[in-house]
């Protein structure tokens, strides 16, 4: 059986090399990934080895010499292990909030969660999060050194968790304002589907027509015809099928640019402000866009006033992580006001970004004392005007895309049967 040396990243996200003996290379990766470790590079020795598969820290292994050739493959972990997902990190938020609400210390909920996590940036980054806090560093503090995975929220949370004595709370309100968001999207995502699969197969009916159908029309109206020329109508189809079939690179090439360019734009400070404004008056998919951000907004910024963090420090961290431009100036006139001793509810109306709704129930929470859980109470209040929204907008968008095919196709048939009315009436005479 032939033996194959290896080099892998184990659970811990550090480099090991051994050898295996296997039936095949694919074998060989198999029994790789039964130890728990991702390969990284794989090759068939000259000579078998005893042993099954060797875990000590050595450079990766070279080409063994001898009777029958060595083969090299190389693989590299997918894409879509390089990222954390949203959905990922809220049930590593959850499993650490549950283990910590069972009366596990800190340190011995992330080592529990090390055994058991298998993505390799999570492991890597609650590898190097437990010798930090093994060095003396918080376990915020410990986090903020991760903020591809862990973002300004999150850590500040888990700061003022660490400050109030109330970790598993904290966690736990995470693991809730992820799990929300992600079902807000995930609704949105599979509203549209349908919309998009429908203007998906008008776009190829129409693109057909306009390549393979009215090229073969202009043929025989220009045979018929001859110098009599051709309805406006017709005309018009005609050079627009000339275009798409014989100027499409161009217009790709085209739109392709325009594209990049907007999404440069969408970087600057200017650029981006004028994007996110357009998008939230949008015809139809405008207030939705609104709704969302309103209920992102308040819900951020009550989850972190729930969870202990000063107001100012929330709106700061409300306006880096908002999503949205239009929304991030209005945060930060709120947040000058504020710092300048006014109540919050006056700059939110000023900004005028926010309905008189949402500004009445900021006003009652600030008297009451109960801002916190007003700004909840609106989140939620909007995530269902939101699912509301969604529902309308699938239900006037569905007719719009097939009363829109219509009129594109019926326009095409009827300028191609304009010409055959002319023809006709000139054999009849």
């Amino acid at each position: 059986m032939p033996t194959y040396t290896f080099t892998a990243m184990d659970a811990k996200g550090k480099e090991q090399s051994g050898t295996v003996e296997a039936e095949s290379q694919s074998a060989a990766l198999a029994a790789i990934r039964e130890q728990q470790m991702f390969p990284t590079r794989v090759e068939e020795a000259g000579t078998a080895k005893k042993g099954g598969v060797g875990k000590s820290k050595a450079a990766p292994a070279k080409k063994a010499s001898g009777g029958g050739g060595s083969k090299n493959i190389e693989i590299r972990l997918p894409s879509f292990l390089q990222r954390v997902k949203s959905k990922q990190l809220m049930t590593y938020t959850r499993q650490l909030a549950t283990l910590i609400n069972a009366g596990l210390p800190l340190m011995r909920g992330l080592q529990v969660i090390l055994k058991q996590e298998k993505h390799p940036l999570l492991v890597r980054a609650t590898t190097d999060v437990v010798e930090s806090v093994q060095s003396g560093s918080t376990f915020a503090e410990a986090l903020g050194q991760h903020p591809r995975i862990f973002n300004r929220l999150y850590v500040n949370m888990v700061k003022a968790g660490e400050v109030g004595g109330v970790m598993d709370v904290v966690l736990e309100r995470l693991a809730e304002f992820m799990e929300k968001a992600q079902r807000i999207r995930n609704k949105v995502v599979s509203a549209m589907v349908y919309p998009i699969v429908v203007l998906c197969m008008a776009i190829g009916i129409v693109t057909f027509l306009m390549i393979v159908i009215i090229p073969k029309f202009e043929a025989i109206f220009d045979d018929l015809l001859g110098e009599g020329g051709l309805p406006g109508l017709t005309q018009a189809v005609m050079n627009a099928s000339d275009m798409i079939a014989n100027r499409s690179v161009p217009l790709i090439i085209g739109i392709g640019i325009f594209v990049v360019l907007i999404k440069l734009a969408g970087k600057t400070a200017y650029g981006g402000y004028i994007v996110d404004w357009t998008k939230l008056h949008l015809p139809l998919f405008g207030v939705l866009l609104s709704k969302t951000a309103i209920a992102r907004f308040t819900r951020t910024l009550g989850t972190l006033m729930t969870s202990g963090v000063p107001l100012l420090q929330a709106l700061n961290i409300v306006r880096d992580t908002a999503g949205n431009e239009v929304i991030a100036r209005a945060v930060n006139g709120i947040h000058d006001a504020v710092k300048e001793g006014e109540n919050i509810a006056p700059p939110i109306q000023a900004s005028g970004v926010f309905p008189p709704m949402v500004v009445s129930m900021v006003e009652v929470g600030e008297e009451t004392g109960e801002l916190p859980e007003m700004l909840m109470k609106i989140a939620d209040n909007y995530d269902d005007e939101v699912d509301n929204t969604v529902a309308g907008l699938t239900s006037v968008i569905e007719p719009l895309l097939i009363v829109f095919l219509a009129l594109v196709v019926g326009t095409i048939v009827i300028a191609l049967f304009l010409p055959l009315v002319s023809i006709i009436g000139e054999i009849g005479q």
